[in-house]
């Protein structure tokens, strides 16, 4: 396999603030147990906040990939010669390909806490599935990547 000139790796992780969360959920679950007792309510406070946490984490744990002839988006592995056009998205524009323009066929990969996204058409006649929507925030960096794997591919 033949790594890409242009690799790209992004982790689309929770924003701070769900850490945040995290930490006040385990407070909401110790003052659920505080009439218990101490001990109690200190196994809430921390089993609480790394329970929030774990389901933190495992939703940020996705990866938007460029590596070799492929594009790597979550579980789904695409060689980037069945790709088209890639069509980098503004906040506004993400919005209404996830909602009004958006094909019930099409692969989504959402995060409603990335605003901005890249639609990359498929152009391979045996896939159903008309487009990618990733949500990235480094959409122009992606796409090139995308392109520059695409040239680097045999043909």
């Amino acid at each position: 396999m033949q790594l890409s000139a242009s690799p790209y790796d992004e982790r689309l992780t929770a924003p701070r603030s769900w850490w945040v969360i995290c930490f006040l959920v385990g407070i909401s679950l110790a003052l659920i147990l505080l009439p218990l007792g101490t001990l109690p309510l200190l196994a809430g406070l921390v089993g609480g906040t790394a329970a929030a946490a774990v389901v933190a984490s495992a939703y940020g744990s996705l990866r938007i990939r460029v590596v070799g002839d492929s594009l790597i988006a979550g579980e789904a592995k695409i060689p980037v010669t069945a790709l088209g056009e890639a069509h980098v998205m503004d906040a506004e524009e993400a919005r209404a390909w996830r909602t009004h323009k958006a094909d019930t066929r099409a692969f989504l990969l959402l995060r409603s806490y990335i605003p901005t996204a890249l639609r990359v058409e498929v152009t391979d006649p045996a896939d159903p599935t008309p487009y990618l929507y990733l949500s990235t925030r480094e959409p122009q960096r992606l796409a090139a990547a995308i392109e520059a794997a695409r040239k680097a591919a045999p043909a």
